[in-house]
């Protein structure tokens, strides 16, 4: 029986029980050994440079089964991909250009085919992050607009999934999504906007992915809300770190009480051991899913069963 299919199993189980409290409690050592997948982590990042097999070491040793590492540019897909030959069956990467890096493929074009040729491999399970930034200016509007279209025809045409990242961009993004047919599963990835900018997204299908920014997250109106009232649903859902940022900080003094205690002793050993402000880790994954646990009034077995199940469909991995 291959992951896919153990945590399958396990997802159908833990749904079965989700309204027997008593019998979870007898049933806690199914769970001792829980599937944990960071869908972003940027470990091409030159913070990792000196001890990135110590990195994938304490994901590993905290519950992180799979990492995708994100590509955002043609050298960083290149190095995401070089890094899921390293690491077999633990790192996957994808292959993007970021908002914010797609005046380098306007100004020099014929780089665009050295990212097909890197996303065609088998290793890359995704295209992406790609999308539209207007909160920056690192490249035009009319820029980003034509080398998200490009990807987005690429994805179609290999059929694999796409990440998208979006910021005070959505009318714009969803108008050139839009126009394409028959795409494949889209995930609005490190998800910071409105609860009202969420349910277009889900409306369409899309998948959510939601990082440590849950802690920054103040309004009465974003990411909380979704999680509190029920409006992303668990098949829908997904997580990551966005490692080396969005450092989930489990200290804040907004972050509800019941929210706070909702994270073990053992997530926590992890984080403030190893993870910083100027440096956060995919061993932090843990203590993010049991943040969303308890702003979901779920338990963290709940969450990490269907965010990893909802990867490993997603993304094929084995």
């Amino acid at each position: 029986m291959d992951l896919l299919q153990k945590t399958e199993a396990a997802a159908t189980t833990a749904s079965l029980l989700e309204d027997q409290a008593d019998l979870m409690d007898s049933m806690k050592h199914c769970f001792e050994n829980l599937i944990v997948i960071d869908v972003g982590a940027n470990l091409t990042n030159k913070k990792y440079s000196r001890d990135l097999d110590s990195v994938v070491q304490r994901a590993r040793d905290a519950g992180v089964q799979k990492l995708m590492v994100h590509g955002t540019s043609v050298k960083s897909s290149k190095e995401a991909l070089r890094l899921s030959r390293i690491y077999p069956d633990i790192i996957y990467s994808t292959a993007g250009i970021h908002p914010h890096d797609s005046k380098s493929i306007v100004e020099e074009p014929a780089t665009w085919y050295d990212l097909e040729h890197i996303a065609q491999a088998q290793e890359c399970v995704a295209v992406g992050p790609c999308g539209l930034d207007y909160q920056r200016d690192f490249s035009e509007p009319e820029a980003q607009k034509q080398i998200f279209a490009k990807q987005l025809q690429l994805a179609i045409r290999l059929n694999k999934p796409l990440l998208i990242h979006e910021r005070s961009a959505q009318h714009d993004l969803l108008e050139i999504m839009d126009k394409f047919e028959n795409l494949p599963p889209v995930i609005i990835r490190g998800f910071m906007g409105t609860a009202e900018e969420a349910l277009k997204y889900l409306e369409r299908r899309f998948y959510i992915s939601l990082t440590g920014y849950l802690c920054k997250d103040k309004s009465d109106t974003g990411v909380r809300r979704l999680l509190e009232d029920g409006t992303l649903p668990l098949d829908r859902l997904l997580v990551e770190t966005d490692a080396p940022f969005m450092y989930p900080n489990t200290r804040a003094s907004k972050l509800p009480q019941h929210v706070k205690t909702g994270i073990t002793e053992r997530s926590l050993l992890y984080l403030h051991r190893y993870c910083t402000f100027q440096r956060n880790e995919p061993c932090s994954l843990p203590a993010i899913v049991e943040m969303i646990a308890a702003f979901m009034k779920k338990t963290p077995d709940e969450v990490a069963l269907a965010t990893a199940f909802n990867a490993l469909k997603l993304f094929g991995l084995s």
